[in-house]
């Protein structure tokens, strides 16, 4: 479907086609018939409750309150894990540019020359001994020589055997640690720690709650922000339609008194009287169209609407806006119970008290129990093999702090400082939340007391300005007095629309003070 404009548009044309003569398509003249039916511009309708649905839907910070929410949860979950064993695994490989040696360069030297060592004693030793048995005549110089010629065959292969055997020994010490690989699996199942996983649980948990109760609060507020954009706009628009009326009724003044004029009743300076009351009420009219834009711009805004929107409220048309109203006393029990305040202000206590626990347990002994598995290459357990090896270990870990220049005493007392200044918060927002009750309930009774007495100042000013038209009418009052009761009905009337709608605004303040759930 074409826009409006563009309908209007093309009817305009068809009827200059008509005026000429031409024919026009039956479709056109369908469109043309269906044009006025058609609004203007597409109102959309709103209720209290389906604006207050549209904030809590579309606000930012809600949605930021309740991912904090979400956080918090985590965080809870993540605490609780303390409690449970946490398994390791660390592998690491490393290159080195000389290896680790068992022996040190002289060592390496003699084995090395370990078998041309022993044949040079073993000689030695042998032509020492066969000399002395030839000396004592054991043997004779022929048998000496033979035998000096057999052990000097000998030495060859003794030096030989002897230098293969020092050189596998100095093989064997060989470690090949240049490259060096390693692995190790650890399990850790804390076991005491002072407090302080017991104690990071519990400000989980108090976080979420907290998280929770700013969500609580945020929505509240929210709410009540809305309620008081939705009855603002309200009370423009009666303001509005009463000053239509005023102009309506100035301006037939006006109308009245120039006939008057006209025929020598009036003076002229009654008419410039009544002019600048016409004046007077086109710009009220105008100071209201502007406030009324404002405001509803301003409830868009909150509901998550384009500024621009256009909308109309439920109660926008009801003639009467004054319902039943029932003053009940502000229960300050439920107000210290519900608020979400408070319930943050305790929670900030109750986190206060766990950090000093916190920072009590770092100067607590703390024990865990360790376990795992560690495999190395080269292996270390039957000499340096080239190969995967690994052995199992159990162990316990003690950690006993034992001097820190007070340094513990200083933090904790600091921390229960804290913990003293949230509890003087608390009990003085205690105090403001009974007071702030009180007044909220002292408003309620004070605003049904000020709608009554503007329903009976309206009913007044009705009849007053009855009896000055009828006066006016009758000649017996003149302009100055009709104006004045002119005046008088637009203020009555102005200050029960505005009665009507602190009655409302009460009830809302006095919900939230006490904590009551409005939404």
């Amino acid at each position: 479907m074409k826009p409006i404009s563009s309908q209007t548009a093309l009817c305009r044309a068809s009827a200059r086609q008509c005026a000429q003569g031409s024919r026009v398509p039956a479709f056109v003249l369908f469109a043309c018939l269906l044009l006025p039916a058609v609004p203007v511009a597409a109102q959309r309708v709103l209720s209290l409750d389906s604006c207050r649905a549209m904030a809590l839907r579309n606000n930012k910070q809600l949605n930021i309150a309740e991912l904090k929410q979400d956080v918090a949860r985590d965080t809870r979950k993540a605490a609780r894990t303390k409690y449970l064993p946490h398994v390791d695994v660390v592998g690491g490989y490393q290159f080195t540019s000389r290896e680790i040696s068992l022996l040190n360069d002289g060592q390496k030297s003699a084995l090395g020359s370990l078998g041309t060592t022993a044949a040079g004693q073993i000689s030695g030793t042998m032509s020492t001994v066969i000399s002395d048995m030839a000396g004592q005549g054991i043997i004779t110089p022929q048998t000496a020589e033979a035998l000096g010629s057999i052990a000097g065959k000998l030495e060859p292969g003794i030096s030989q055997a002897g230098n293969a055997v020092g050189q596998t020994i100095r093989d064997a010490f060989k470690t090949d640690t240049r490259n060096m690989f390693a692995a190790s699996v650890m399990v850790t199942q804390p076991i005491y720690m002072g407090g302080s996983i017991s104690a990071a649980n519990k400000i989980a948990e108090i976080g979420e709650r907290l998280a929770a109760d700013d969500l609580a609060g945020r929505r509240q507020n929210i709410v009540y922000d809305v309620d008081n954009a939705y009855w603002t706009v309200v009370s423009l628009k009666h303001k509005k339609r009463l000053a239509e009326s005023y102009l309506e009724l100035v301006g037939k003044l006006s109308s009245d008194v120039s006939k008057m004029i006209r025929e020598g009743m009036a003076t002229k300076a009654d008419g410039l009287k009544v002019d600048v009351k016409v004046n007077e009420a086109e710009m009220q009219l105008t100071q209201v169209d502007n406030g009324l834009a404002l405001a509803k711009m301003l409830l868009c805004r909150l509901c998550g609407l384009p500024l621009d929107g256009g909308i109309t409220l439920a109660d926008e048309d009801r003639g009467d806006l004054s319902s039943p109203v029932e003053v009940e006393e502000g229960s300050v029990e439920a107000a210290l119970e519900n608020r979400a305040e408070l319930k943050m202000l305790e929670s900030t206590v109750g986190i206060s008290r766990q950090t000093t626990r916190l920072i009590r347990a770092e100067y607590l002994p703390q024990v865990a129990l360790t376990g795992g598995y560690l495999v190395t290459n080269p292996s270390l357990y039957n000499g340096f093999e080239r190969k995967f090896s690994g052995v199992w270990n159990i162990g316990v870990v003690v950690r006993v702090p034992v001097w820190n220049w007070f340094e513990s005493t200083y933090k904790i007392r600091a921390s229960k400082m804290a913990t003293s200044i949230a509890r003087l918060e608390l009990e003085d927002a205690r105090d403001m939340v009974e007071l702030q009750v009180s007044q909220s309930s002292f408003k309620v009774t004070e605003a049904v007391r000020k709608l009554e007495l503007a329903k009976k100042s309206t009913e007044q000013a009705d009849e007053n300005l009855r009896c000055a038209n009828l006066g006016f009418k009758e000649g017996v009052m003149d302009v100055t007095d009709v104006m004045a009761a002119q005046t008088a009905w637009l203020q009555a009337c102005s200050q029960k629309i505005d009665a009507d709608i602190d009655v409302k605004l009460s009830q809302t303040n006095l919900r939230k003070a006490r904590g009551e759930t409005i939404y």
